[in-house]
């Protein structure tokens, strides 16, 4: 892909006053034509010191003036990311723009994201709703209402549009379950964080018996606004927005750039306007594929599940971390081989996490139970979801056998995320979804 005028000055800019991209572009000569000649980052060198900002080295600039979110992880080890206002402006109103295809005038919306412990989510959506380019009505609530409460709310104000993580939509949806109710007022569900799996869709369908569900928006407090949803978009599709962020898909392996359509890679992203932390060719750690031949005007891509390699998990309202878990796992079973494996089985998330002993191991059945005693400190939001019978979480002895590796390389897949992202329902042009 050819460097445009703002990207090349951007290029030059993060060498003049990020010292951590000037070490990065070392070997990068001073003019370059095309992304390819710039190297990927790698996440664990970006990220590292991100949770002091007067320390990091990615930065352009003091964080004065910013505003500064957490991007996952425990609370003490969670990154750091920042935008300055510009940045901000920029960020909620090109993804409100996009976003007001999802919207009718009149729509009542409620934004049941979280706030607060420098969450971004409900902020984000908030702000992109003020750059809706249709007249709606914003209820924020947060995600922290009471069910009772947000369903009397959704009665008594006509509320049709609920906009939340999915994980939040299900717990609601269950408790109206449990109590015979459902809610025909509300026809368009939105969700974000992410993804949504069939077998959701089925607990959804029967709470919102007239409700779209659709993707809100793909975007992460890191990287920011990557994708858009158009009503033209089966489940897992989104379209790239040239001016607001540039994507490539590369293979995770060999490092080419791939242009075909169906062939899965790391999806990497380069934002033309970020300054004050600067993203060139940034890992978002997502798995894509292209939809549309090169050259199709906001290119149509599919997201294919969690990179091996991702620095950060989700599934549902949880973020894990890798890194974190590897150390825990070293700590608590004196061994370095192990794979997290995510599944979808009958409506809920498992995780399974499994471990290789070694000579130095203590007894398998103690480090199991420390294992998930540590999980469980690291991520509390592990009980909540099991409590909801939203999650599950194993933890399991194996042999090296029994961690599948990278067909090509042999290297060990540290996430192993075999949920399934392809949804047989695609949105007509009215935005009713077909009939599976």
């Amino acid at each position: 892909m050819n460097i445009t005028d703002s990207v090349g000055e951007l290029i030059n800019f993060a060498r003049q006053h990020s010292p951590y991209y000037r070490e990065h572009f070392a070997e990068v000569p001073g003019q370059i034509a095309l992304l390819t000649e710039l190297p990927i980052i790698d996440p664990d060198e970006f990220w590292r010191h991100s949770e002091t900002l007067d320390l990091w080295p990615v930065l352009t600039d003091s964080a004065q003036g910013a505003l500064v979110f957490r991007t996952g992880g425990s609370t003490s080890a969670g990154k750091l990311s920042v935008y300055n206002r510009e940045e901000w402006r920029r960020l909620v109103g090109d993804f409100g723009n996009a976003l007001s295809v999802q919207f009718n005038p009149g729509d009542r919306v409620a934004n049941l994201f979280f706030a607060g412990d420098l969450y971004a989510s409900f902020l984000f959506i908030h702000d992109s709703l003020a750059h809706v380019r249709v007249d709606i009505t914003e209820f924020p609530f947060t995600g922290d209402i009471d069910s009772q409460v947000l369903a009397q709310s959704i009665q008594q104000h006509r509320i049709n549009v609920l906009a939340g993580l999915p994980a939040h939509l299900l717990t609601f949806a269950a408790w109206l379950g449990r109590r015979k109710q459902t809610l025909p007022v509300v026809d368009t569900l939105l969700y974000g964080g992410e993804s949504l799996f069939d077998s959701q869709r089925q607990i959804l369908k029967v709470a919102f018996p007239n409700a779209r569900i659709a993707s809100i928006g793909y975007a992460s407090v890191d990287a920011g606004f990557i994708g858009s949803r158009q009503r033209d978009c089966a489940e897992g599709e989104h379209r790239m927005h040239e001016n607001h962020a540039i994507l490539e898909i590369i293979d995770e392996y060999s490092g080419e750039v791939i242009e075909s359509c169906d062939e899965v890679g790391l999806l990497v992203l380069t934002s033309p306007h970020r300054r004050l932390m600067p993203l060139i060719r940034y890992p978002v750690g997502d798995r894509a594929c292209w939809r549309e031949p090169l050259g199709t005007a906001q290119r149509k891509f599919a997201i294919k599940g969690r990179s091996a390699s991702s620095h950060r998990v989700r599934v549902g309202i949880l973020s894990l971390v890798p890194q974190e878990i590897a150390e825990v796992i070293r700590r608590d079973a004196a061994c370095d081989d192990w794979q997290l494996v995510i599944e979808q089985v009958a409506f809920k998330d498992v995780l399974t996490l499994k471990w290789v002993p070694t000579a130095q191991s203590p007894d398998r059945a103690d480090v199991n139970r420390q294992l998930e005693t540590a999980m469980l400190e690291l991520y509390p939001l592990i009980t909540q979801l099991r409590t909801d019978y939203l999650l599950e979480l194993h933890i399991q002895c194996c042999t090296h056998e029994d961690l599948p590796r990278h067909p090509r390389s042999g290297k060990c897949l540290r996430v192993l995320d075999l949920r399934r992202y392809e949804h047989k329902d695609q949105e007509g042009p009215d935005g009713t979804a077909d009939s599976a």
